[in-house]
């Protein structure tokens, strides 16, 4: 999905107009609906600054909204496969199910990721549990790596580092 996509899929969650999130950005309102439209279609890109001013206006991180492209199905499949070039993605089928790892032993950066996906699992169980909400559990996503707290606690068990990161991680809420 494209930086204009994603632009649009935001805003739409958000409830917000094109002429709303324009304006709230700085466009003139007589222009503001054109300008977004513009951006979300992709004839245009918005630069590094207006990105991060966007991402404000829409109460994201910056990296919310700049994602790689995955237009196609064949877009998605030649990420995967830099995943497991870069990073150590292992698919595989188990029990007639397709599932992704990380394999960790692949490297420093693949062991970060790893961490991270370990980190981004914890957080799915505690929504799907119901300790968390669904707006808690996008915020959670749409401000990566912000809330996550595992960088800092790495060494401690899973079942102590997922409630400290709810902990703090609903305190960061409130701030």
């Amino acid at each position: 999905m494209a930086i204009g996509e994603r632009i649009r899929f935001i805003r739409n969650l958000r409830g917000m107009t094109q002429k709303y999130l324009g304006t709230l950005v700085g466009f003139p309102e007589k222009t503001a609906d054109i300008r977004m439209a513009q951006y979300e279609a992709g004839s245009r890109t918005p630069k590094e600054d207006l990105t991060k001013t966007l991402a404000a206006a829409l109460d994201v991180s910056p990296l919310a909204l700049n994602v790689p492209d995955i237009d196609s199905q064949f877009g998605i499949m030649h990420t995967l496969f830099a995943l497991e070039d870069r990073y150590g993605l292992v698919v595989e089928i188990r029990d007639g199910e397709i599932l992704f790892r990380i394999d960790p032993r692949r490297g420093k950066e693949a062991a970060q990721l790893s961490e991270q996906v370990s980190a981004w699992a914890i957080i799915a169980e505690k929504y799907h549990a119901g300790e968390i909400s669904k707006d808690e559990y996008d915020k959670w996503r749409y401000y990566y790596p912000e809330f996550d707290d595992t960088q800092i606690t790495a060494k401690v068990p899973a079942q102590e580092l997922s409630d400290a990161m709810v902990k703090a991680f609903k305190k960061k809420l409130k701030d």
